[in-house]
């Protein structure tokens, strides 16, 4: 872990997160950081990693960059309207590291930006969200 992640905000991981082997290693104020190290099966037929990960990846980044509270007794969750991804670059590493932005909303909604490089630095896909605040 980084020292950017309060450890006593990590969540019990979901059964998603435990099945394709991601972690978050930062979160701050909107921002988040999620990393995945690359295995067989996660790999499409020409032995690349699928596009769908790189999609849930980003999902997942931006989604936790809108909804850091800073308390772990007071989560807040959202839901992505829409989101694109743009893939730009072929993953050369062992690992996949997103992270996302919070660019701006309000109290329903928020805006969202989030990368995807791989562990030497490559830009791999980039994209953007429209995330809305689930009342607790």
């Amino acid at each position: 872990m980084t020292q950017d992640l309060d450890p006593t905000l990590i969540e019990t991981p979901s059964a998603l997160q435990t099945h394709l082997g991601f972690s978050m290693t930062g979160w701050t104020p909107d921002y988040a950081r999620i990393e995945l190290p690359l295995h067989p099966y996660l790999m499409n037929r020409q032995g690349l990693p699928h596009g769908g990960i790189h999609a849930t990846l980003l999902d997942t980044a931006m989604g936790f960059a809108g909804c850091y509270t800073g308390d772990p007794k007071r989560s807040q969750m959202a839901l992505t309207l829409s989101m694109t991804v743009n893939y730009l670059a072929q993953a050369q590493g062992a690992t996949l590291i997103a992270e996302g932005w919070r660019t701006g909303g309000g109290k329903t909604s928020y805006f969202a930006r989030g990368e995807i490089r791989d562990d030497s630095g490559t830009l791999i896909a980039t994209g953007t969200g429209v995330f809305r605040y689930r009342r607790s």
